[in-house]
């Protein structure tokens, strides 16, 4: 193969991925233990409610909007529906990601059309910069903004950019465009236990931890 960059593709496609596979699943087991090894309390009140039952439906409730939110943060929320949304169908639903979980796992489905696959990933960069404009424009966000916020805006979008550069093939070689989208996805895979990305296994943990205790007590959570 005379293409000077086919060997990072490789690198990438092979040993790089398993680092990354590697350090990702790894963390997150991690954090999952120190989560739950932390533990809490035993309440030894008698049950007023259902903290099973409402725990369980905290998970759900708490993915809506709560009331009058929508027109206080209509970027905030639609912009972060929009990304999550679309980083989702440009993920799980492109042929070569699906030939890539199966590879891993056995698992397949069938894929989207490229006019979906690429109207997602647009709409999620998009929904990206408008997020990240809220954190510049607001200075409230602004001040409360940290690195780690916009090293997770930077990572989740360099995947979704340079996979439609690549795709595509609009600039650059395609064999190097293809081992910087791998590669970026690698960077995302790494960084995920250790940044709020975690937050896309936590997330449960921590509704239904919060809703089971308001069900004990009786109230809605």
């Amino acid at each position: 193969m005379n293409n000077p960059y086919f060997d990072l593709l490789m690198w990438a496609r092979g040993p790089g991925f398993d680092i990354a596979l590697t350090i990702m699943i790894g963390g997150i087991l991690l954090r999952v233990v120190e989560i739950v090894v932390l533990g809490r309390k035993k309440d030894f009140a008698k049950p007023k409610g259902s903290p099973v039952g409402q725990g369980l439906k905290t998970i759900f409730t708490r993915s809506v909007p709560r009331k009058g939110a929508m027109m206080e943060a209509p970027v905030t929320y639609i912009g972060g529906y929009v990304f999550h949304i679309g980083f989702a169908i440009a993920f799980l639903f492109l042929g070569a990601h699906i030939a890539l979980v199966d590879d891993l796992i056995g698992l397949s489905w069938p894929a989207a059309n490229k006019a979906l696959i690429e109207t997602a990933t647009a709409a999620s960069v998009l929904a990206l910069i408008a997020l990240a404009w809220t954190r510049v424009k607001d200075p409230v966000r602004r001040a409360l903004t940290r690195f780690d916020d916009w090293l997770v805006l930077v990572l989740s979008g360099l995947p979704l950019v340079t996979g439609y550069i690549a795709v595509n093939q609009i600039f650059g070689d395609p064999t190097l465009m293809m081992a910087v989208h791998i590669l970026s996805a690698e960077l995302l895979m790494i960084a995920f236990p250790f940044t709020k990305l975690m937050h896309a296994v936590t997330f449960a943990m921590a509704r239904y931890y919060n809703g089971s205790i308001q069900g004990r007590k009786g109230a809605e959570s």
